[in-house]
């Protein structure tokens, strides 16, 4: 309970808050019997997302989505800019800031780069492109 509240006052701002310690109390409570199993915080994203449970838990949502934003590590974030500052080395002549944000993006989550279907993205881009020229 204790947590909870410190974690409601870490997020408020002024008047307004993200959470509600209380709330945030009652949830994990009842979610626990719910979650015996789950391992990780992403384990209860995903489960609370999935059986669409968001407007029934909003409060765990909100804090889990925020623990997950957070780097674990200063040397996470570090590396992003180092890589940023190598990708921006490398086409600062050539490239707009949306380009940039988008390989900085994709060289920071690279796990997750490796792990997609080129394929798909090709055929969801084409699908996109022929939808704009079918309106104009």
């Amino acid at each position: 309970m204790t947590k909870c509240k410190n974690l409601e006052s870490l997020l408020k701002h002024g008047d307004s808050f993200d959470l509600n310690g209380l709330e945030l109390y009652e949830e994990l409570s009842t979610l626990s019997s719910m979650l015996p199993h789950a391992k990780s915080v992403m384990d209860i994203v995903q489960f609370i997302h999935t059986c669409k449970l968001v407007d029934i838990y909003p409060n765990v949502y909100i804090a889990t989505r925020i623990l997950l934003t957070i780097p674990v590590t200063i040397a996470s974030g570090e590396r992003s800019f180092s890589k940023l500052k190598l990708i921006k080395n490398y086409l600062r002549s050539t490239m707009s800031q949306e380009r940039l944000t988008g390989l900085a993006i994709l060289a920071i989550e690279q796990d997750t780069t490796l792990s997609l279907s080129y394929d798909d993205i090709i055929t969801d881009f084409a699908a996109k492109k022929a939808r704009k020229i079918a309106f104009n």
